[in-house]
Order: C-alpha cells, then structure tokens, then sequence
C-alpha cells in the first residue's frame, strides 16, 4: 500500500473518530501532496508522485515543526507547542525510526573508516556514501554536526 493511501485512509479513520487535531494534520498533509502531485505534473519532468516524494515532503514538514517547537519553547507557548508537537509525531509516525544519537555516530565512524576519510575535505564523500545507504534512517543534520566533530580532529 502506498504512503498516499496509508495516509488517505488514516485521514478517513480521523473522520470517523472525530479527532480534530488528527484531521487537520492529515488534511494539511493531503493538501501538500495534492501541490506536490500538480507540481509534478507541470513543468519540462513530468512525473508521477511517489513514495519518496512524498517521504521528503513530510520531512520537510517535520523540520518545519521542530523549528516552530524550538521557537515556542524558548517563548513560553505552551498551546501552540502543544499543538505543533501533535503534528511532528503525527507526521513522524509515516515516515521509518530514525536512529539514535548513538547509532549514528557508530554508522558515520564506520563509514569514515571505510572511505578512508581524515579531513574535513571528505565530508562530502561520507556525506554521499550515508545518504546511499542509510537515507530514510539518519538525521542529516546531526550525522553533518557529528562528521565534522569528527574529521576536524
């Protein structure tokens, strides 16, 4: 079964169980994918929307509410992050674990040892080699913080 469909057919259980903040989430994520979908149908790459097109979508709408969670935490709105933090697990729950801090710093030091890599310089080539192998798994922007911590060394 298709993400689209998993999340059409959540949307429609929301529905019935009257679950307001579970109807609005899938709404605005249904909504997003309708654009992706007109996007995609326009324009020189004619393509149908797919399961990985719709996985970077949600993660972009995940980074977008943990951006909005960091600014609410730090202002004290405790209803909004309330709000935004149901939307992030909602959101989270498409798309496959991420792994922990902990493994991903064992994946990326296996990954610098097999490449080689001893500067910063490589970054990109680890960088790359992750991206091939763990994409759906790894927080970039952590395994990034950790890579240079460790090619700086």
């Amino acid at each position: 079964m298709s993400l689209k469909v998993t999340i059409e057919t959540e949307y429609k259980n929301a529905l019935k169980s009257k679950d307001k903040i579970k109807i609005s989430t899938y709404r605005l994520i249904l909504s997003s994918i309708k654009d992706l979908d007109i996007s995609n149908r326009s324009g020189p790459n004619k393509k149908e929307t797919d399961d990985e097109d719709i996985k970077k979508l949600l993660k972009k709408m995940i980074k977008q509410r943990t951006e909005s969670i960091e600014i609410y935490k730090k202002n004290n709105r405790s209803d909004l992050l309330e709000i935004e933090q149901n939307e992030f697990n909602i959101l989270s729950s498409f798309l496959p674990k991420q792994l922990n801090d902990e493994d991903t710093k064992k994946i990326c030091e296996e990954t610098i040892s097999k490449l080689g890599a001893s500067s910063i310089k490589d970054m990109g080539k680890v960088m790359g080699e992750l991206k091939k192998k763990h994409a759906d798994e790894i927080d970039f922007s952590k395994a990034g913080a950790l890579l240079k911590q460790m090619l700086n060394k």
